[in-house]
């Protein structure tokens, strides 16, 4: 089954209920169906066919939406593109790619024309709002679906056809596209409305991180559902904020820095966020510490997803529930967990010898099931490091599992440091100091040392108006932490640097320390 069959049915169900609100524009589902229809007759007429790469380049718009839409009935790739990239990163992602068709809006339209200006195969060049006096080689998109009819089209998907080229880096290193097929998209659909975000009409899903990215995992379980969504075109707490307000949004999802900036807004106190029933929050870490406060501003509406692009969307999930056990002081350490599996897919922790861990083991989380992609475009080696012969996708991330089945990130395989011949996990480290009052982010770093090898270094944000010392922050450590974990030094900085998606970059802290060593690791 297509999904631009399940909008069809969605609009025959709700017509007139909102599908995407942005700005002061509301996107009937009728509307979006007769656009998205339009839009599918025009790619078609265009000659694009099923199988060929659409790529799409610009910040969060209702157009955006109506393409996905429109690719799913025809069959057609989205090549999902974050337009935080950078130009270099841009370029490589398209060339990588080689869509046959690119979309664009006015703030990315020059930076794609000289990204794609030697890239063999594109055809077609469609632009948000052109003005074709100017712009004489992009196709207006109002003009190009204007002369196309609104009837409904769509083809048969497998399972197997390749829907969505989803651009990441993971924690480190160049972008790679992972496939996500058409049956792994589905499987991210039965997962989120089986799960934490079941929603219907009058629902409002609040989404401000780029759609044409992880967000956009969110866009056909909310069309499925008859939910709203609420595309902001930038996230700015007071504006979030207020939207939530203004809109009366149910749901929101998060990375933990966006609710780091809602807890320091001054408005969060006046503004009425009594329509929320589910702050999602992920891709990141969150401190305990911090949870307790976001718990106490939002209300006990929290729930966390733990997943990634290789496994289309969250697997493992700490339920509201979860987190009132915690609050409550039946279980308070749960706040240091992902949570537990959730959905129909196997996830496991498996230690080197591909054996379940127990008791205080770390292992690698390790996921098979349907919605687990189909390798990494045109990198074939990639895919076969991250699957295994036994078809376990290997994540990086190291956890440790407990007695009811809690599955506890201990860090990245990557960033794991060894300090005078023991293990260190950063984020053991880091959230200790997130515990501190004055400590507003905090990354932990290996830095070189000529005893050690590796020394334990913290680098830190302060509070706003807080002020504390190097001697404080190992201070606080001190009967927190084993001696070996704990930071040797503390290096104070006013912000810690971001990739395009808003997780901490940890290679770009690293690299002033290593910079000019062939070896990055001692």
């Amino acid at each position: 089954m297509n999904f631009g069959t399940f909008l069809q049915r969605s609009a025959r169900f709700w017509p007139d209920k909102p599908a995407v609100l942005f700005r002061d524009q509301v996107l009937t589902y009728q509307a979006l169906e007769a656009r998205s229809n339009q839009l599918a007759h025009a790619l078609a007429a265009l000659g694009l066919k099923r199988g060929d790469r659409v790529a799409i380049v610009s910040p969060n718009r209702p157009e955006i939406v109506e393409f996905e839409c429109a690719l799913y009935k025809l069959g057609l790739v989205k090549v999902a593109l974050n337009a935080r990239l950078a130009p270099s990163e841009l370029a490589d992602a398209l060339s990588n790619a080689e869509p046959v068709a690119v979309a664009a809006g006015p703030e990315h339209r020059r930076m794609v024309q000289a990204a794609v200006a030697d890239l063999n195969g594109l055809q077609h060049h469609i632009g948000f709002d052109v003005d074709p006096a100017q712009e004489p080689d992009w196709i207006d998109y109002e003009a190009l679906l204007a002369p196309h009819s609104t009837a409904h089209r769509a083809i048969d998907l497998q399972p197997q056809d390749l829907a969505v080229l989803h651009f990441t880096s993971g924690s480190t290193g160049k972008l790679k596209a992972a496939m996500q097929t058409v049956g792994n998209r589905r499987a991210s659909l039965r997962k989120i409305i089986l799960g934490r975000m079941h929603a219907g009409p009058g629902d409002v899903l609040a989404l401000c991180g780029p759609i044409t990215h992880a967000s956009g995992m969110f866009i056909q379980p909310m069309l499925f559902q008859g939910a709203a969504i609420l595309l902001m075109e930038r996230f700015h707490p007071a504006e979030m904020l207020e939207a939530i307000e203004k809109h009366r949004v149910s749901i929101c999802f998060f990375v933990p820095a966006m609710i780091h900036a809602l807890l320091a807004e001054p408005s969060l106190r006046t503004r009425d966020l009594s329509s929320l029933r589910l702050v999602s929050y992920g891709a990141a870490p969150m401190s305990p510490s911090r949870i307790r406060e976001a718990w106490q501003a939002f209300g006990p509406v929290l729930a966390q997803g733990y997943g990634a692009a290789e496994t289309t969307g969250g697997v493992i999930t700490l339920t509201t529930e979860d987190h009132q056990r915690a609050m409550s002081g039946e279980r308070p350490e749960l706040l240091a967990s992902c949570g537990r599996p959730a959905g129909e897919s196997d996830v496991q922790v498996l230690n080197d010898a591909g054996q379940a861990v127990q008791g205080d083991e770390v292992g690698e989380i390790c996921v098979r099931g349907d919605d687990v992609f189909a390798g990494y475009w045109r990198a074939d080696e990639l895919a076969a490091q991250a699957i295994d012969a036994q078809g376990w996708l290997r994540t990086g991330d190291l956890a440790r599992v407990d007695h009811e089945g809690y599955v506890f990130i201990v860090d990245r395989k990557k960033e794991m440091l060894v300090s005078g011949g023991f293990n260190v996990y950063p984020s053991e480290v880091e959230a200790v100091l997130a515990q501190h009052p004055s400590v507003y982010e905090v990354c932990v770093i290996g830095v070189p040392d000529e005893h050690w090898g590796e020394a334990v270094k913290a680098v830190v944000v302060l509070r706003a108006g807080q002020q504390a010392s190097a001697e404080d922050m190992m201070d606080f450590c001190r009967s927190r932490l084993a001696d070996f974990k704990r930071p040797r030094s503390v290096d104070f900085v006013d912000q810690l640097p971001k990739n395009s998606n808003g997780k901490l970059s940890r290679k770009d802290v690293r690299e002033p320390y290593w910079h000019g060593r062939e070896r990055r690791v001692n």
